[in-house]
């Protein structure tokens, strides 16, 4: 295809003598939707079949545990011989693989990380004698180790008999296998510990015998190029243990971390692709394996470069093909503009550990893939008038545009957006503000009218006589009665203007709004501090981003005041009470994160202005990027069913 824009990643590539279609695979994402008895729910097939559709050549389903003595977490795969769960595993792979796409399962033993195993009453097993999170964990015998290389061929084979062709062995991320090959963690004196070689013998019989006992299976051996902390292993050692495995996997896959979340799972707060540097450090010495580079990547033209450049010869992607699952045939197709670019926020991950749901804050259909595949288009075309042009309300006017419906969006300020417009500035923002510019797009080109520096009153909206209206009108700052309240510039003001605020920043409020301004603030070279009433800092349901960002206020060594509730607002100064007694903050510049308030009478006056009415946004209540979405989109779904 000689107009191809990327000629590198849309090459085929050869591994294990399989010929995948390019250079994109699907990277290891854990399985929620699964029975007590492991067995998978008709939702997963959907969730994967959505990324083989996409485009991507190989699709990894995560958390196929390969024995019940190295279970880590509750509601995981079981990889191992079971009659009964073969038609639903089944089901899962062919809903891949009927798209040309290779179905993977990932095979991982916790080790002494296995902890529901242990509260299943089962002694737990890793390289040494080790203490978990209360967990005692023995040294595993010779016995118990050829047990457990047998328990990853059984894995293998099951895999295989259901409709797998391919295998990831999870060797990273402080797992098992990781356990052994790292030198913190593994320091026997016999034939499976101590040295490089034999550090690697556990890995490496892994692979050997799937290889004799599987034919035809192709072997993913996923490692950490290095550990990420002072105290582990960096990537020299990296580079000489894939130098060991060399030959041993058919891909030999290049992440990050021992358990560290925020290393194994990149945040916004890192740079993208920021684990293609171990890749690339490790290719030149690997001969036999293709390298596989994995972590906060997205952007096309930067996977063209990365395989371009030799840096590996496959990239993956978790979370970027969950946000859009449809990137591979964008970018082949020359939409690259259309792509939506996953914003590492981890909603995704901490709604799966939290609430075991798939979803995405940007892409509202994940989690009810098999719904939405077979929505037609509206039965009954109606007139739609939506009030505010944020995040909800543009979401829900290109749906409904897309549905067939006329739709007329009307927006009073000069600028799409809502109130996240506030936020373009901020570097680790880039995506959402990268986002917003697509929605525009996306909603200029979808046949919708679009009026800006406009709003209707309700008399109004009801004189043009719409079948349906839905307000995203939004809400406002909340100013709770503290003396001198007024004198705080409101959170987005401070986004927006951060140059206009003085050198020591009092923020009121330790929301995610809050505590990531202080970051930014910081970044800037100002000296933010945190004045937060309750006695933690609030991060809603979002635990992993919270992670990153706890992660970045104890680097910055940002101040945080918790359970100290803010009395009085002076020129100068913040007043607290503490349970210690009354603090005093000083300040050059106050800021008001206290969260929002939703213009509920507002949103109410539009209510009888056409026969079907709905509110979304903050305006319904303060809601998140995710909730906006999710609502704007399925409101729109539902006019004229």
């Amino acid at each position: 295809m000689s107009n191809q824009k990327y000629p590198h990643l849309f090459s085929p590539v050869q591994a294990g003598g399989v010929l995948f279609r390019n250079r994109i695979f699907a990277a290891p994402m854990g399985v929620s939707y699964v029975e007590s008895d492991g067995f998978l729910m008709p939702e997963v097939g959907a969730f994967y079949e959505r990324k083989a559709i996409g485009g991507a050549a190989s699709v990894c389903i995560s958390g196929g545990g390969v024995s019940r003595r190295g279970m880590a977490y509750g509601g995981g795969m079981i990889a191992y011989q079971n009659y009964r769960s073969r038609p639903f595993y089944t089901y899962v792979t062919n809903s891949i693989t009927r798209h040309g796409c290779m179905a993977s399962l990932e095979l991982q033993h916790g080790g002494i990380h296995a902890t529901q195993a242990a509260d299943l009453g089962m002694q737990i097993y890793g390289p040494m004698e080790a203490d978990y999170k209360g967990y005692h964990a023995l040294p595993m015998t010779e016995e118990i180790i050829q047990e457990t290389i047998d328990d990853f061929v059984k894995g293998a084979k099951y895999a295989k008999s259901v409709g797998f062709g391919m295998v990831t062995i999870h060797g990273g991320h402080g797992w098992l296998i990781h356990q052994f090959m790292s030198p913190i963690s593994n320091t026997r004196t016999d034939r499976w510990g101590g040295s490089l070689e034999n550090r690697l013998r556990l890995p490496r019989e892994i692979c050997k015998a799937i290889k004799k006992e599987v034919p035809g299976m192709v072997v993913e051996l996923r490692i950490s190029g290095h550990e990420g902390t002072p105290e582990g292993y960096d990537i020299e050692e990296g580079i000489r243990m894939a130098k060991g495995l060399d030959g041993y996997p058919d891909i030999l896959h290049i992440s990050a971390g021992n358990s560290a979340f925020t290393v194994t799972h990149p945040s916004m707060f890192q740079p993208d692709g920021m684990n293609v540097k171990l890749a690339a450090a490790i290719k030149p010495h690997i001969h036999q394996s293709k390298i596989a580079t994995v972590g906060a990547l997205s952007d096309p033209e930067y996977l063209e470069e990365i395989i371009a450049s030799g840096q590996a010869d496959i990239v993956e992607m978790a979370r970027g093909l969950t946000c859009d699952p449809d990137l591979p045939n964008k970018a082949r197709t020359g939409r690259t503009d259309d792509i939506n670019t996953c914003l590492r926020c981890n909603h995704c991950y901490s709604e799966a550990m939290g609430a075991g749901q798939f979803c995405c804050t940007l892409n509202p259909q994940v989690g009810r893939e098999e719904e939405y595949s077979t929505q037609p288009l509206a039965a009954e075309p109606k007139n739609v008038i939506v009030i505010g042009g944020g995040i909800g309300g543009m979401q829900a006017a290109i749906t409904a545009a897309k549905r067939g419906h006329s739709v007329k969006l009307y927006e009073k300020s000069d600028r799409l957006g809502g109130v996240l417009l506030c936020e373009d500035k901020v570097p680790f923002k880039k995506h959402l503000a990268e986002y917003i510019e697509k929605q525009i797009r996306r909603l200029h080109n979808s046949g919708a009218e679009v009026h800006i520096g406009e709003t209707l009153t309700p008399e109004q909206v009801e004189a043009l006589h719409p079948d349906v209206v839905i307000a995203a009108i939004g809400g406002k700052a909340a100013m709770p009665p503290i003396p001198g309240i007024e004198k705080a510039i409101p959170v987005t003001e401070a986004y927006s203007a951060p140059e206009k605020l003085g050198k020591k920043v009092v923020i009121l409020g330790g929301g995610m709004a809050g505590t990531e301004l202080s970051v930014y603030l910081h970044s800037l070279g100002k000296e933010p501090a945190i004045a937060e009433m309750a006695d933690k800092l609030n991060f809603a349901s979002n635990t992993c981003h919270a992670i990153a960002v706890n992660e970045q206020l104890t680097q910055r060594g940002i101040a945080i005041h918790t359970g100290a509730k803010v009395t009085a607002i002076k020129d100068g100064c913040v007043e607290c009470e503490t349970a210690g007694g009354t603090i005093t903050l000083e300040a050059d510049s106050i800021v008001n994160a206290l969260g929002r308030l939703p213009l509920q009478e507002e949103a109410a006056a539009y209510a009888l202005s056409a026969p079907v009415f709905y509110a979304i946004g903050d305006c319904l209540a303060a809601k998140t990027v995710y909730e906006a979405n999710r609502l704007g989109y399925n409101v729109a779904m539902d006019i004229g069913k």
